[in-house]
């Protein structure tokens, strides 16, 4: 069963098929700027399992450091993937896209030493500093 996704305006639709695998609130300056929020929800997955079902001439990305591109809607700027050259045939979905029930287990915060002050963590999660090891 695949979980489905897309961005607010619908423009960009998408299907994640397999396991999402390890998922990781990120805490990255980077993050929480793309995202307009405290942390965004990431998997990290093979991209074979990422399939465009439409809206591929609607994305858009930006270069938001060497070798690390965001892909998001061009018409309403939901953020969808992340694409980082030093980890070929992966791609970082964003988790907050997907619709419907998804089979997600949260397994750290990441980067949690750059997180926003005005936010407090308050679960049991493991916390890294910066990114943890895969």
């Amino acid at each position: 069963m695949a979980a489905k996704g897309q961005c607010l305006c619908g423009a960009v639709q998408y299907a994640i098929t397999g396991s999402l695998g390890e998922v990781r609130y990120c805490h990255c300056l980077r993050c929480r700027q793309a995202n307009g929020t405290a942390f965004s929800t990431n998997a990290r997955i093979p991209e074979a399992q990422f399939e465009m079902i439409t809206g591929e001439d609607a994305l858009t990305s930006y270069e938001m450091g060497p070798g690390i591109r965001r892909y998001f809607c061009s018409k309403c700027g939901s953020p969808v993937f992340v694409k980082i050259d030093r980890d070929p045939g992966f791609i970082r979905p964003r988790i907050g896209g997907l619709t419907g029930e998804v089979d997600v287990s949260i397994a750290a915060h990441v980067w949690a030493g750059s997180k926003a002050d005005w936010h407090e963590i308050t679960d049991d999660l493991p916390q890294f500093d910066e990114a943890k090891p895969r």
